[in-house]
């Protein structure tokens, strides 16, 4: 299945920058990458992963990667609805508490989580196309 990431993590990219379409940029917050898949879907595209995957909260952890389609279609009711819940359940967490300045060994560690995340979900969609 062809799929394109959407990623402020420079793991993810570093790992993925050759094997599949990427939108990335290490200034992305977390709300960027959910609003630029909202956009995403918007045009066309599809949700692959969910948004909110993962035990991590979205103000305790600056990255996020998700997947969405590589191809476009009819306006995906469905992923819209994911996203734009996910969009406002991000930014209730976000405004209720700001994520910490963590250590640069923590932030690893959250780069590393959002990594083995976005790669479970890649490998899983590949092992069914």
């Amino acid at each position: 299945m062809k799929k394109i990431l959407v990623t402020n993590n420079s793991l993810v990219h570093a790992n993925y920058k050759d094997k599949l379409d990427i939108i990335y940029s290490n200034n992305y917050s977390y709300l960027d990458i959910l609003g630029i898949a909202r956009d995403k879907i918007h045009e066309g595209y599809r949700l692959l992963t969910h948004p909110l995957s993962g035990s991590v909260k979205p103000n305790e952890t600056p990255y996020k990667s998700l997947a969405i389609s590589s191809d476009k279609g009819e306006l995906d009711l469905d992923s819209l609805s994911i996203i734009e819940a996910s969009i406002e359940t991000a930014k209730k967490f976000i405004e209720g508490k700001k994520t910490p300045q963590w250590t640069e060994k923590i932030l690893q560690d959250f780069e590393l989580i959002d990594f083995y995340l976005i790669r479970s979900a890649v490998e899983s969609m590949d092992q069914f196309s």
